[in-house]
């Protein structure tokens, strides 16, 4: 039982701590904290299944502030129920150093879950944590032993509700019966630049309804009473994910700032912070929590970590009786790879004749799915052609939760905030899949993974203009220089067979997401002498080479095949030439100064960079007197061999550029000594 007037002095003290520390900052959000505290205090004291003691621990809830411009609700709620949140570090809000940013982030602060901030993205998240849960307790058995019947809970505002995300997620999670999820709408009516009948009009309850959500309205989720029974009702799955519609006054004790645009994203102003004090009874005193309030919060903490520890001793007896089990639970709870995993990969790796890489990338997911039970993803409707179904597995479907492969549907942007959560819910290394050109839906998910350093795959195929007949609109060009300019994401666009497995076994090894790039046209495969010189792990490395080299060709992708025959004709000149294979400059940047020497020492200043893309990039490796060709216009539709004559992607096309760039007698600015 929940004592009603400390739960409604714990609330109270949650909405001041939340206007105190905005007031004192000088910005932030203190409306959404104030006016979500009744229902965020009954879900964290009654229903929400955590241990402050251990903000990991396996067997809790997760909870997603999507609306995340209101943390100081979850810092209070941290703070209040033990967490690792000194009162200092309310005092120290959206301050340098702090463990209380404007938004919550991902290990920054002990309790949060998941990074939140961009409208709709917790929300996303948080229906890939609903996926995971399932599909883990489904793999582990643990889904007979209600061991593993974890919740999901979402706090989403009006701004998450009128993002695409939130639509795209929703829907998808109807479709799948994610009964382990509960979002709560704080339906305040109040946006920005005021009302929402500005520019949103729907019927939220209606659109959930029709996507097979299971709505349930609280007529005033500012009475905390109406929160418990409503909780109590959506803790009771009847097989669909649970979508609360709570009405509540942003800005909740403020006597002149309450139901107003302006308790949103501006500090309340001292005085109304003392008027919300006086106006609810609170203590004038700056940053109190009152005793009694903390005895309620305390005693709370530990009933929880003894329900923990009750919870930790069933599931060591269900690991002791169930071998097996404990042998896949601890394989997804480490994400473990085996140490030969490259080994294992290259032995099944089509190197007889031509593929193009999906399909080598295709075979290669096969045999990475085999050792590493962590694994699990799938293709936004475009399996078939991205090559990314696991073979002789099921779906994962509202009958099968078992099932290794996930249909998303047309849904780019909701796969990769879903393969986020995924990620987070720390059992699974996701992979999603879709064209890339349509990377450009999943940048936002692809950033937030970037902030998070989430250990995430993204295999995008129809990687260039090579695409050919769908024209434009389905050729990449800016897509490889935009996700090269995410801080922290790696890019890997391997060149053939060989280097498809070497950039598997690096994306499954890494720390952090990687995109796996692969072409729909064919490519030959490395002889197997220039295989032996693959060093995918460090970005880039010789591929072919000759003593004296006075030039140096860099490539990537299957700009690498033409690379090499572009070498030949330079060597069959009389000229002497090294070709480097570059399939992530990421990776190679983050080698040593004197590996990077090594492979582009910097006396040879004579330096081409052959990629079917943006230039964008490219000349912090071939220098100011290098030439980067590619392509920096919009592709065409036509067959992709008419495309690579007319955009100069044959072997004499860039040689003849080569030879105009570098036209000189051996005495021009960079001391080349060319002689083509």
């Amino acid at each position: 039982m929940m004592d009603a007037k400390l739960a409604r002095l714990s609330a109270d003290t949650i909405r001041i701590l939340s206007a105190e520390a905005v007031q004192k900052a000088k910005s932030g959000h203190p409306g959404m904290p104030m006016g979500c505290a009744d229902f965020a205090f009954t879900l964290w004291y009654k229903y929400l299944r955590h241990n402050p003691h251990n903000p990991k621990w396996l067997g809790r809830d997760r909870f997603i502030l999507s609306a995340g411009h209101g943390s100081m609700l979850q810092y209070s709620l941290l703070h209040l129920f033990g967490y690792d949140l000194s009162l200092d570090e309310l005092k120290q809000f959206r301050q340098w150093g702090s463990t209380t940013p404007g938004h919550p982030e991902y290990n920054h602060t002990p309790g949060c879950d998941v990074t939140t901030g961009p409208l709709g993205s917790g929300f996303g998240s948080g229906v890939g944590m609903a996926i995971a849960n399932k599909y883990f307790a489904a793999k582990t058995g643990l889904d007979k032993t209600g061991l593993a019947d974890n919740k999901i809970f979402i706090i989403s505002g009006d701004g998450c509700m009128m993002e695409g995300t939130t639509a795209e997620a929703g829907s998808l999670a109807g479709h799948l019966k994610l009964d382990n999820l509960i979002g709560f709408y704080d339906d305040n009516s109040i946006t920005i630049e005021g009302s929402t009948e500005l520019a949103f009009s729907e019927e939220v309850g209606a659109r959930f309804t029709a996507y097979g959500w299971r709505v349930i309205r609280i007529e005033n989720a500012n009475d905390i009473a109406q929160c418990d029974a409503a909780l109590a009702e959506a803790m009771v799955s009847d097989g669909r994910p649970t979508l609360l519609i709570g009405r509540t006054q942003i800005g909740f004790g403020s006597p002149n700032k309450q139901g107003k645009a302006s308790a949103h994203g501006e500090p309340l102003g001292e005085e109304e912070v003392i008027a919300a004090k006086k106006h609810l009874g609170m203590p004038e005193g700056a940053f109190i929590v009152l005793p009694e309030v903390r005895k309620f919060c305390s005693d709370r903490a530990a009933e929880l970590a003894a329900d923990a520890a009750e919870w930790d001793k069933k599931f060591q007896a269900f690991l002791r009786a169930n071998p097996e089990s404990a042998e896949v639970i601890a394989a997804m709870t480490n994400r473990t790879v085996p140490e030969n995993l490259l080994e294992e990969l290259l032995k099944v790796t089509p190197v007889d004749k031509a593929a193009a890489t999906r399909v080598s990338g295709g075979t290669v997911l096969q045999r990475a799915s085999d050792l590493v039970p962590a694994l699990l993803g799938g293709a936004a409707d475009l399996a078939p052609s991205t090559k990314t179904n696991i073979k002789n597995a099921d779906s994962f479907t509202a009958e099968n939760r078992a099932g290794r492969n996930l249909h998303f549907g047309v849904r780019e942007l909701a796969m990769g905030m879903a393969g986020n959560g995924m990620a987070l819910y720390e059992t699974i290394i996701p992979y999603t899949s879709t064209f890339f050109v349509f990377s450009d839906y999943m940048k936002p998910a692809m950033r937030l993974a970037a902030i998070q350093n989430l250990h995430e795959i993204y295999v995008f195929t129809h990687d260039s203009f090579y695409v050919g007949e769908d024209g434009p609109t389905h050729e990449p060009v800016e897509q490889l220089a935009m996700l090269r300019s995410i801080p922290g994401f790696t890019v890997i666009r391997p060149a053939e067979a060989h280097e498809v497995a070497h950039a598997w076994a690096a994306a499954l090894q890494a720390d952090g997401p990687v995109a796996i790039l692969l072409t729909r046209q064919n490519l030959d495969p490395f002889t197997p002498e220039l295989a032996k010189n693959i060093d995918l792990a460090k970005g880039a490395y010789v591929l072919s080479d000759e003593e004296n080299f006075e030039l140096i060709l860099i490539a990537s992708g299957s700009e690498v095949n033409l690379a090499l025959k572009v070498a030949e004709k330079i060597r069959e000149s009389g000229s002497r030439v090294r070709v480097v294979s570059m399939p992530s400059q990421e990776l190679f940047l983050r080698q040593s100064a004197e590996y990077q020497e090594q492979i582009l020492p910097g006396d040879c200043l004579a330096r081409v960079s052959i990629e079917a893309g943006s230039t964008f990039g490219w000349h912090r490796f071939v220098g100011i007197f290098g030439l980067a060709i590619g392509l920096d216009r919009f592709g065409a539709s036509a067959p992709f061999s008419v495309l690579a004559e007319k955009f100069g992607f044959t072997a004499d096309a860039v040689l003849d550029k080569i030879r105009g760039h570098f036209s000189c007698d051996g005495d021009c600015a960079c001391n080349c000594n060319c002689k083509h």
